[in-house]
């Protein structure tokens, strides 16, 4: 032992010998590495946009009653790939593993996800190609940090930068991507790998810039709102009042979606035959009501655009709840948010209506940032998020509207690996 002691004093006194390198900055091969990521999930982000551009191009001709078969095959379709390449799972398990396995999202579910979600969201499936970016540039930091041989939080880190790559590349949003891929984990759990948010925003910057250089991406927003501009000192209370309406409407989301579960849980179908029904379903929906068909992308400036009665207003806002709680329930692959943000833009415009006197632009992102919050619980990305992509520069009443969302949400997680438990890895 005296000799280990030794040994080690004499290490540390050359060490103190070696002259002092000095460098004024924090730049380091760490960086270069987020950097690398961010590069690479641009590139995976921008093919996959490519690509389902491409398809939902070829698929959108089938109008009219055409719709029905269209969406009806792609559901079948996709049942049968996640049948023979496996299940990738949901936003459930990408949460679950990046609490409780360490980090680690698993390359081989990327075949599954990529090929079913890029049938489910081309046809018209109402759910967003979120959550499968996320997937994949995700495990993309999985393999990158077990190449470099990192552990721990290290590696934690690497998969959460790898996340926000793909959130970022979708939303525009380098800030709020970056929050979001941590406060999605769990609120209480943002803060405790809090460590990850430089890795994640670096990762996030590269990947936006190389996303916008592939698919030729405006710098502004992509939704138009009305302008906005505060002059009544209610204004904050306007917004608290529309986020509770649009709480509501997440809470009736959820409930839907539990229910759907439950009857799709009681048959013991093939998982082909489960999305086949879903597609059947929501071809029907979506020959009756067009606008809930797709995920939200470019149907919400159609909706702000499009001077709707009231009655179909209603009618859009119920089917489109409907039409997202089969998709997620039915089997079909793809992630809830800006259908979610769809749903709230319906819903402010309907308030806009019964009440002329309130801002619609208000009305509108009010509705938009307190569903989300709801159901997503992540109140502080939301509201930067839907900040950048609706320019509303009135900051303030979007937090109002977020955080009154996020604590009148119920108190069990949509999101069920949301959920804490007495022992993480």
């Amino acid at each position: 032992m005296k000799l280990k002691a030794k040994r080690r004093l004499i290490t540390y006194l050359n060490i103190l010998d070696q002259p002092i390198r000095f460098s004024p900055f924090l730049f380091s091969r760490n960086f270069l590495l987020w950097a690398l990521l961010g590069i690479i999930g641009g590139l995976i982000s921008g093919i996959y946009w490519i690509v389902l551009e491409a398809l939902t191009h070829g698929l959108e001709i089938f109008t009219s009653w055409l719709v029905i078969p269209t969406m009806a095959i792609a559901g079948f379709a996709a049942g049968i790939i996640i049948h023979f390449f496996g299940d990738p799972g949901e936003i459930d398990l990408i949460v679950n593993n990046i609490r409780f396995n360490k980090g680690k999202l698993d390359p081989k579910n990327n075949p599954s996800m990529i090929l079913s979600s890029l049938l489910c969201v081309a046809s018209g499936g109402s759910l967003g190609p979120e959550a499968p970016l996320v997937q994949v540039t995700g495990s993309t930091g999985s393999w990158f940090a077990k190449v470099l041989r990192l552990k721990g939080e290290d590696f934690r880190s690497m998969t959460i930068a790898g996340m926000a790559s793909g959130f970022t590349a979708l939303f525009g949003a380098p800030l709020g991507g970056s929050l979001f891929a941590l406060e999605i984990l769990h609120h209480k759990h943002a803060a405790e790998y809090y460590q990850a948010i430089i890795p994640a925003f670096v990762s996030s910057c590269f990947s936006y810039i190389i996303f916008a250089l592939i698919i030729h991406l405006g710098l502004g927003p992509i939704w138009d709102l009305p302008t906005y501009e505060m002059q009544d000192k209610f204004d904050f209370a306007y917004a608290v009042l529309f986020a509770v309406a649009a709480t509501l409407c997440g809470w009736i989301f959820i409930f839907c979606t539990k229910k759907l579960k439950s009857v799709f849980q009681n048959f013991p179908l093939p998982i082909y035959i489960k999305t086949f029904i879903g597609g059947l379903a929501l071809g029907v929906i979506a020959f009756y009501f067009p606008l809930t068909r797709y995920f939200g992308h470019h149907q919400i400036n159609e909706l702000l655009l499009n001077d709707l009665t009231l009655n179909i207003l209603f009618a859009i806002l119920a089917f489109k709840i409907l039409a997202i709680a089969i998709t997620v329930t039915s089997g079909w692959r793809g992630g809830f948010i800006i259908p979610l943000f769809f749903v709230g833009a319906t819903l402010g415009l309907i308030i806009h209506r019964i009440f002329p006197f309130v801002d619609p632009a208000l009305a509108i992102i009010s509705c938009m940032v307190s569903i989300n919050a709801c159901v997503t619980r992540t109140p502080m990305s939301t509201t930067i998020l839907l900040a950048t992509l609706t320019g509303f520069t009135y900051f303030i009443p979007i937090l109002f509207a977020s955080l009154t969302g996020y604590f009148l949400a119920p108190r069990i997680p949509f999101i069920g690996s949301q959920l804490q438990r007495t022992k993480e890895s």
